[in-house]
């Protein structure tokens, strides 16, 4: 299909005006030095301070090879695909003075931070190892990942977790508790050189759209959605990154028999046509970090110039109701209780609002306080009353329903999704938000503007 697309814009002399290079990426092998070096910041930067913070004063990961604890895979060294054979990973605080120290219950080091404890030939069983490691040090709290929350702190297999306490010594079971704040503390937290690269990312994400939705790649009357979402995967296989879910693309348009996108399933196959309202939900894999973005654009009909006025004003909706539900993020404030002001102060402005908002980071769906879904705007149990925390990130996930009266009354949704940093007290779009809809072809600068 697509070089059926390419063929025909030739044929019909039309030149792709749009244009905007993608940042550069980085080569694996750069990246992989790139990644040890966050990896040792992070650990000598965020790690003593979330352990002292949550009264845990040794962090047991352990996994097996192919079944990798969500944590474990953010603290392997890049060269290390996953874990091998049984992985075992012993993380003691030894005071603010001595600070951390970091072993490894496996013939090897663990990258260069975790050093190897474990020689078989002197102990050949792994867990009476593990226990001795424990036993000299006499920790007060032992933390393992299991929670009944958050899959992200639940790494530890029920196989595992049996043979580790089947080998505990009696006195040191009751000083076995859930690693699952210290977990999602270690996931969430994002350091100064993270948020740096987190705009690159977000910028690479928003310009693969902005290639996605131009006349580069769609011709009206022949393109259809699935030829869009395709072409997002290949872009990504071409820049030699990741994605983590398949996106989609989906239409709105005036049709009274058009039903709107039901979130239960992926949008049926259309065509492209002049005058439809496209939306699309893609995101980036880079760095270990993820991207999630959803944006929209219009396509010009002949004798458009530009999106008609009505458009324009069902989109500021959008934007109103990313403002609402932003300005009511504060430290200490849970997922629920933003979903819950937020609901109330857009019924008030006469927003008709749909928040679906969550964490974003070594995850798409990351671990941290979850803001509504979106069969859930009463509150989500357990992950909506986890509490904002400084330097985290957010997919700022909503939709605001509009009636648009050129339509015959049809409802449009402005579905928007960009990625917000919580610095200093308030949330900052990391590469600008969408404020105004793509056109195809293109009438105007592509760009993102900031808060």
């Amino acid at each position: 299909m697509r070089k059926i697309v390419l063929l025909l814009a030739i044929l019909l002399g039309i030149a792709p005006a749009f244009s905007q290079e993608v940042p550069k990426i980085l080569p694996l092998k750069e990246r992989a030095v790139l990644q040890d070096e966050l990896l040792d910041e992070r650990f000598k930067s965020v790690l003593p301070n979330l352990m002292r913070k949550n009264g845990i004063d040794m962090w047991v990961i352990i996994a097996r090879e192919y079944n990798e604890d969500p944590v474990i895979k953010t603290m392997l060294p890049s060269t290390w695909l996953n874990a091998r054979r049984r992985t075992i990973l012993v993380i003691y605080d030894k005071g603010e003075s001595q600070g951390l120290e970091a072993l490894a219950v496996a013939r090897y080091n663990v990258g260069t931070i975790f050093k190897s404890a474990w020689q078989p030939e002197k102990e050949a069983n792994q867990w009476k190892r593990l226990i001795q490691i424990i036993e000299e040090r006499k920790p007060k709290k032992i933390a393992l990942d299991v929670s009944e929350q958050y899959a992200h702190a639940d790494g530890l297999s029920h196989s595992e977790h049996e043979a580790l306490m089947s080998n505990m010594p009696a006195e040191y079971k009751n000083k076995v508790t859930s690693a699952e704040r210290l977990c999602v503390g270690w996931l969430e937290t994002r350091t100064p050189r993270e948020i740096a690269l987190y705009e690159m990312l977000d910028r690479i994400t928003h310009q693969i759209i902005a290639e996605a939705f131009s006349e580069k790649v769609i011709i009206p009357g022949v393109t259809t959605t699935d030829d869009v979402v395709w072409y997002l995967r290949e872009r990504v296989a071409d820049l030699k990154l990741d994605t983590w879910f398949h996106p989609t693309v989906d239409i709105q348009r005036p049709d009274p028999d058009k039903v709107n996108w039901p979130y239960d399933r992926r949008p049926d196959v259309e065509v492209i046509m002049p005058g439809d309202l496209l939306h699309c939900d893609f995101g980036i894999t880079y760095l270990r970090l993820n991207t999630d973005v959803q944006e929209m654009a219009y396509v010009l009909r002949p004798d458009e110039k530009q999106v008609p006025d009505y458009l324009n004003k069902a989109f500021s909706a959008g934007n109103r109701l990313q403002d609402i539900m932003t300005g009511f993020f504060k430290v200490g404030m849970t997922g629920n209780q933003i979903l819950a002001l937020s609901l109330r102060k857009a019924e008030q402005d006469g927003v008709v609002a749909q928040i679906y908002s969550h964490p974003v980071g070594y995850h798409g769906h990351a671990a941290g306080p979850a803001i509504g879904m979106w069969d859930m705007q009463g509150g989500v149990p357990g992950t909506g009353e986890y509490s904002i925390n400084e330097n985290t990130a957010y997919a700022v996930e909503l939709n605001a329903k509009v009636k648009i009266p050129e339509w015959g009354n049809k409802e449009v949704r402005v579905m928007l999704e960009e990625q917000g940093l919580f610095i200093n007290g308030k949330v900052h779009y990391i590469d600008g938000r969408q404020k105004t809809l793509l056109t195809i072809p293109r009438r105007q600068k592509v760009e993102h503007l900031g808060q």
